[in-house]
């Protein structure tokens, strides 16, 4: 049997699978004490991991109207369960706060379902080339100007095994389509020729503020664009359709749900972000909260902050929905910066105190020494304390993309500056990805309440972060890679953000990752299944505690989504957003928290995803 439920837009929500094992607990039925109003839903027999101040275990939840009526023992459920009450038997289940994801891009994560997918494989030339033929080879009925969009491309694990392709080769691919291969990391862009024409890049096209474009020895463009240049470059590819990108939401939402992420933050989002978000909503197909950190482009941000500051606000408030409800709904009150590329090698993008090392050997006997490169930063000092002050003085707060040292410590430094110069202002910045941290900046998170959002994954061993970037970086820097935990210990608020779709999304394997510093060998999304020598953990860095991780997936943060109030723990008067799931988090071996998976999926009280004992509803009992 389906539900269906009719929203304050008028459409239905349909096909969506309601709560499963609608027990009558024994000695319940009917027994709403006199004068007080039922429940519409009670989940028993937990653990309810609540997330709250103390970290509570409780045993039941109430929910009504969408929120949470009671939490507490079984002992003290009856009086909210009534004759039109029904009663979710957990079996023993673990049920939590529903999942916050502060840091992804939904759009972005379901385009990436619909093109060329290179699957985050270990792909040396020759297989990069038969992928992209397959694909070409697939949709044969597209014209010659039709763009092959690939995406999930490890350029890392390309660049380890044959150096960096170039637009020569993707030239010997039998096509006379344009290409053009994003890495996964959405930092880098690979074209062939026929791709750089269409896009009118020629060798002495300026590089843009904040990216290049990348020229070999002879100064020929090899075809591969970083950060803004790749923006550039994609520009020259038609834009989707209200449909398409309706599409691309819809399959966004599907795969939230099924992570039990029921509150989001788009981390670089526009008008097209908000229009398709808001067009589901209205259809009342919107089954997550939607937030949206807007975009500041690199250039017009640095020559006219008034302006895009401003436009940024005005866009903002016309997303902006208010305060959350029941009923899922659009927030927008950040905007986002970057302030770097990133430390991954062959990139080196990410800015840093010192410079990245280079081998003055040979391949068989390499002699790694400090180069000159300290990377790209995209505001100098100055500039970002302006910005920054315009941001804060807008009403808004700031979600800054920062993966190397320097440019985290003058993230912090600009922070410091409206702090000291603003002392009453209402502000919430967070720096995300943090990768690479001085150690005297760790504290500074914490003493100027700056949310530290992280990719947990990207601790564990892999392409983009051993080999090649492990010597880059020297053996000093590689050692405090991803401090989830030093700046944890340092005192620093961590939000959890997955980063989707730069790696496959699989939440419970990022917070293993968050744990034990290591992937699993048995998990087809981590790379240590895929490598030998991707097992064991990255480095000698802390890892953070099991409540520590769930508590930076929900509490934390829905605290960075100034949400913490109504979501991200398991209270009475919060919306009742939850998820069950297969086992324990925590309880069971370090190895096993990645093995987990999603049961069931509610956003304020209303079920938007069941699998596995909870899929099919059963009749309840008489009551």
């Amino acid at each position: 049997m389906k539900t269906s439920r009719t929203t304050p837009g008028g459409a239905r929500l349909a096909g969506l699978t309601s709560l499963l094992a609608a027990f009558c607990c024994a000695g319940l039925a009917g027994c709403a004490a006199p004068g007080q109003e039922a429940a519409d839903t009670v989940l028993r027999n937990g653990p309810i991991v609540t997330i709250d101040a103390r970290d509570t275990i409780q045993q039941a939840v109430a929910i009504r109207d969408g929120k949470f009526i009671y939490v507490g023992s079984e002992a003290g459920l009856a009086p909210w369960v009534g004759k039109g009450t029904r009663v979710v038997d957990l079996g023993g289940h673990m049920l939590m706060p529903g999942l916050v994801d502060a840091h992804l891009h939904a759009l972005a994560g379901g385009r990436s379902l619909l093109q060329c997918d290179l699957a985050y494989g270990s792909l040396g030339h020759v297989q990069l080339l038969s992928k992209l033929q397959a694909c070409l080879d697939a949709t044969r009925d597209k014209g010659p100007d039709t763009w092959l969009e690939a995406v999930n491309w490890d350029r890392q694990s390309t660049f380890s095994r044959d150096g960096d392709p170039t637009r020569a080769l993707l030239d010997g691919l039998h096509t006379p389509r344009p290409i053009a291969v994003t890495s996964s990391d959405f930092h880098s862009v690979l074209t062939n020729s026929r791709g750089l024409r269409m896009a009118g890049i020629t060798p002495t096209t300026p590089d843009p503020a904040g990216g290049k474009f990348v020229h070999d020895a002879n100064g020929e463009l090899t075809g591969i664009a970083e950060d803004a240049a790749g923006w550039q470059l994609k520009a020259a590819i038609p834009p989707d359709s209200d449909a398409a990108m309706l599409t691309q939401a819809r399959l966004a939402l599907t795969t939230l749900r099924q992570q039990g992420v029921t509150t989001f933050m788009d981390a670089a989002a526009g008008p097209d972000q908000a229009k398709a978000f808001k067009a589901l909503y209205e259809a009342g197909e919107l089954t997550a909260r939607a937030n949206f950190a807007i975009l500041l482009p690199h250039g017009d941000t640095a020559s006219n902050p008034d302006r895009i500051v401003a436009d940024a606000r005005a866009l903002a408030a016309r997303i902006d929905q208010g305060a959350p409800t029941a009923v899922p709904g659009l927030s927008a009150h950040t905007v986002k910066l970057f302030m770097d590329g990133v430390v991954n090698a062959p990139a080196d993008t990410g800015a840093l105190l010192t410079p990245y090392f280079r081998n003055s050997g040979t391949a068989a006997d390499p002699h790694w020494v400090a180069g000159t490169n300290l990377g790209e930063l995209y505001y100098p000092p100055d500039k970002l304390r302006e910005i920054l002050d315009k941001i804060a003085d807008a009403g808004l707060d700031v979600h800054i993309h920062a993966t190397g040292e320097r440019a985290v410590r003058q993230a912090l430094d600009a922070i410091e500056g409206v702090r000291a110069r603003r002392p009453a202002a209402d502000f919430r910045p967070s720096i995300a990805h943090a990768e690479t941290v001085a150690t005297s900046d760790y504290a500074r998170f914490s003493l100027l309440e700056t949310t530290a959002t992280m990719s947990f994954q990207w601790a564990q061993r892999a392409a983009y972060s051993i080999g090649d970037t492990e010597h880059h970086l020297g053996p000093e820097r590689f050692s405090r890679m991803e401090p989830s935990g030093s700046l944890h210990r340092a005192g620093a608020r961590i939000s959890y953000g997955s980063d989707w779709p730069v790696d496959p999304y699989d939440i419970f394997l990022a917070l293993k990752v968050g744990v034990t510093r290591s992937g699993d060998p048995e998990d087809p999304n981590s790379p240590a299944s895929q490598q030998a020598d991707y097992g064991g953990p990255i480095n000698g860095e802390p890892g953070m505690s099991r409540a520590d991780v769930l508590r930076a997936a929900t509490l934390d943060a829905a605290y960075q989504l100034r949400m913490e109030g109504k979501v991200g723990s398991i209270e009475v008067g919060k919306l009742a957003d939850l998820i069950v799931l297969d086992k324990n988090f925590l309880t069971g071996a370090d190895e096993d928290l990645g093995r987990n998976r999603v049961l069931l999926t509610m956003v304020g009280g209303r079920t938007v995803m069941a699998a596995g004992p909870f899929a099919d509803p059963l009749p309840a009992r008489d009551r």
